[in-house]
């Protein structure tokens, strides 16, 4: 990795090399669910080095006049930081949206502070807003038209507020919503109707159960990431969008795996079932999942391996660590003969189970790659 050190001694140049540092530094992938994106991450999703690096030399070639502004140049809010149609007003202690907004904004954030409503003439003109971030506030009122001018919004940071339910006519445009840690305990038909562009949700951290979820809530979404984490879930829901490729639903209540659970998901290749309280995966049910590259079942009540796993053909990677698995037969990971594993394993968690792991056959783990992608032992009663 590269580090850039900023010499000048113009703080707005030091802003914009940290700008340019940033938009070297690969982007966060969807991928890393557990850490809430920040606003300079997907604002480095929209910016590429030439462009920022543009911006820089107009900035130089303004020099001279940039301490007497224009009057035709648009203010900035008062206490916010207004740069390459990047509006920060973070950690300012507002209790609304502040007014004078820059009609060319890009980037506005407004995460940290003690915003309690969005009203309707919030984002009057923000035409060009192509990401909002209103993480950590105290929202929990939006009026129904609030959204209607940001006709161009792709990303919406809505996490850590006291949303009850999911805020309505969200931008046809949005792609990505953040919606995990608030309050929201229903999900009605039709709640994302219109979002046909939209591919991610993170919804986690809110009290919902599975009854909350009414018939239709997912209608016409395409999404392929889904995480509903840390919830009341005692089961895998129903009728989610079949074009998912990872569903997580990691900390719930989840006691069993049935069979129709996952037939809809053939394209999932990453399943992420840990921290529940499964006991039982019916036999078959995994084999819905023919494009499957990651199961995660660590920390559950499981006492032997899932059925199924050696017919999988794309399986890499298995996390069975802090289960009560007390056998691990010769065939439970690896296929019977020859040529149907497509790929081999490059990781095994089976440490923290009662298994005698002495006990296990070496041919157990043939289609693996190498022993250093098996973790066995370390058991505590």
């Amino acid at each position: 990795m590269n580090f850039c050190v900023c010499e000048s001694t113009m703080l707005n140049h030091c802003f914009l090399l940290l700008l340019l540092c940033l938009a070297r530094l690969p982007a966060l992938s969807p991928a890393l669910p557990f850490e809430q994106k920040t606003f300079w991450d997907f604002a480095m999703d929209s910016m590429d080095s030439d462009v920022i690096t543009t911006m820089m030399r107009d900035e130089d070639e303004g020099s001279a006049i940039e301490e007497i502004p224009s009057p035709e140049l648009p203010m900035c809010p008062f206490g916010c930081r207004c740069q390459l149609r990047v509006v920060q007003c973070s950690d300012l202690g507002l209790t609304e949206v502040p007014t004078d907004i820059p009609k060319d904004t890009k980037f506005l954030d407004l995460q940290n502070n003690r915003i309690t409503e969005l009203k309707e003439h919030d984002f009057k003109g923000l035409t060009y807003l192509f990401a909002l971030s209103l993480v950590n506030n105290n929202i929990a009122k939006v009026h129904p038209r609030a959204f209607t001018p940001l006709k161009h919004m792709q990303k919406l940071y809505f996490s850590r507020n006291l949303l009850t339910t999911i805020p309505g006519r969200l931008p046809p445009s949005l792609t990505e919503l953040r919606i995990h840690d608030n309050q929201i305990k229903r999900v009605p038909a039709g709640a994302f109707s219109g979002l046909g562009n939209m591919n991610c949700i993170e919804m986690g951290s809110n009290p919902i159960q599975n009854s909350d979820f009414e018939p239709g809530a997912f209608r016409g979404l395409k999404l392929n990431y889904l995480r509903i984490s840390e919830a009341n879930l005692t089961g895998v829901p129903k009728d989610l969008p079949d074009t998912l490729q990872e569903l997580h639903l990691d900390n719930n209540q989840i006691q069993a795996v049935e069979l129709e659970d996952l037939r809809r998901y053939k394209q999932l290749y990453r399943l992420g079932l840990a921290f529940n309280h499964i006991r039982h995966i019916e036999a078959g049910s995994l084999s819905f999942l023919p494009r499957l590259k990651e199961l995660h079942l660590e920390c559950n009540r499981l006492d032997r391996v899932p059925f199924g796993l050696g017919d999988m053909k794309y399986l890499q990677v298995v996390y069975l660590h802090s289960n009560s698995i007390t056998r691990v037969g010769v065939d439970d990971f690896c296929p019977r003969g020859s040529g149907a594993k497509r790929t081999f394993y490059s990781g095994i968690s089976l440490f923290d189970n009662p298994v005698k792991y002495w006990e296990v056959q070496p041919a157990t783990f043939r289609c693996v790659t190498s022993q250093l992608a098996i973790r066995l032992g370390n058991y505590k009663k």
